[in-house]
């Protein structure tokens, strides 16, 4: 089956995927982005994120800040408030959503990506995620805290100072209530197990789709996986529903997958490899009042990068994607393989070699 069309069901959204070994080999004459590999300065005086410098519309200056950093997004997409709508029709059925947008920068640094970052300016960011996510999870009016990254202009990224953000919202958002149906689902269906928690054990015992493990987190192309060079990053030792969980030792070993990960994305194509990630977990942290059916999920962090065959060739979702279902060509077997072949020591830092 794995070199023939077939289709794979992914688990958490309910749905399949086409993979299409065969096409690996088809011929590209499509869209090339150009690379623009032109190393970021340190310290970019245009930046509306660098320490000191003044952002669109305002008129006081940033902190000179030394570490991570969070302010209230300039141009939310949420608002703490809102008006009630009225439905004209069953069919034009709308609802107030009220919340919060912030910004966390990840380091004053303008060229630091999390690839470059140390393990202890990753945790920095961890601890940043965390404080956050348990603000605005215990603020009045919030139902759900999403923390994601968007790395690269290919992704729509609007500023290279590397940065992440937190949407919180009165509702929990479509895919996430979708996770959350099928992880329940899966819990009531077979004697209450986690359904991450089965799957972190099938694939570290089957190991072909398995990039790397360290003692808490492994790295995953998962079985369904969407995007050429998805992975998907989870806790497999014990279940844990959120970040606000994880000891010392977790946040530590966490930092560490996400280090190495993002560390071979970029030697991949030996440039700085786009993606979007982003954390799923319990919507809000756990109370002594909470939805226990909240209980069955399982942190986890997705990553989906576009790049395909090269730094300049990317995926689009086209016809078939957008009117039938996702399909890809490369298996996740062989996707990870290619990530486990690409070495820990970003290419920037490799030592240059001698000329004659």
């Amino acid at each position: 089956m794995a070199e023939l069309p077939h289709r794979r069901f992914n688990p958490l959204l309910n749905t399949y995927v086409l993979c299409s070994p065969q096409r690996t080999r088809r011929p590209w004459q499509g869209q090339v982005d150009d690379d623009n590999l032109i190393p970021e300065p340190r310290y970019d005086p245009k930046c509306y994120l660098c320490p000191g410098n003044t952002r669109s519309g305002k008129t006081e200056p940033n902190p000179n800040y030394q570490a991570t950093w969070t302010f209230p997004n300039d141009f939310a997409a949420l608002l703490p408030t809102t008006e009630d709508v009225t439905d004209a029709h069953p069919l034009l059925k709308s609802e107030p959503v009220t919340g919060e947008c912030d910004v966390i920068i990840y380091n004053p640094r303008h060229d630091l990506l999390m690839a470059r970052m140390t393990r202890e300016e990753i945790r920095a960011v961890i601890t940043e995620w965390r404080a956050l996510y348990n603000t605005r999870g215990h603020q009045k009016g919030i139902g759900h805290v999403q923390l994601f990254e968007t790395r690269g202009a290919t992704m729509g990224s609007s500023n290279p100072h590397p940065h992440g953000q937190a949407w919180s919202t009165s509702s929990i958002p479509s895919e996430s209530a979708t996770e959350l149906a099928s992880m329940a689902k899966y819990a009531t269906e077979h004697d209450g197990k986690c359904l991450l928690c089965e799957y972190a054990a099938l694939e570290l015992h089957e190991q072909s789709r398995v990039v790397f493990s360290n003692d808490h987190f492994v790295v995953i192309v998962p079985w369904w996986a969407s995007w050429p060079f998805e992975v998907l990053v989870l806790p497999y030792h014990r279940h844990i529903t959120s970040i606000a969980e994880l000891d010392d030792a977790e946040q530590a070993s966490w930092a560490d997958a996400l280090s190495r990960i993002t560390v071979r994305y970029d030697n991949m194509f030996r440039t700085m490899f786009p993606y979007v990630q982003g954390i799923h977990q319990r919507s809000v942290p756990k109370t002594a009042n909470s939805d226990p059916k909240l209980d069955v999920v399982h942190l986890h962090m997705h990553f989906y990068p576009p790049l395909l065959r090269s730094a300049t060739v990317r995926k689009f979702p086209a016809g078939f994607e957008m009117l039938a279902e996702i399909q890809r060509d490369l298996t996740p077997e062989t996707a990870a393989q290619r990530i486990r072949e690409c070495s820990e020591v970003h290419f920037l830092d490799e030592p240059v070699q001698a000329t004659a």
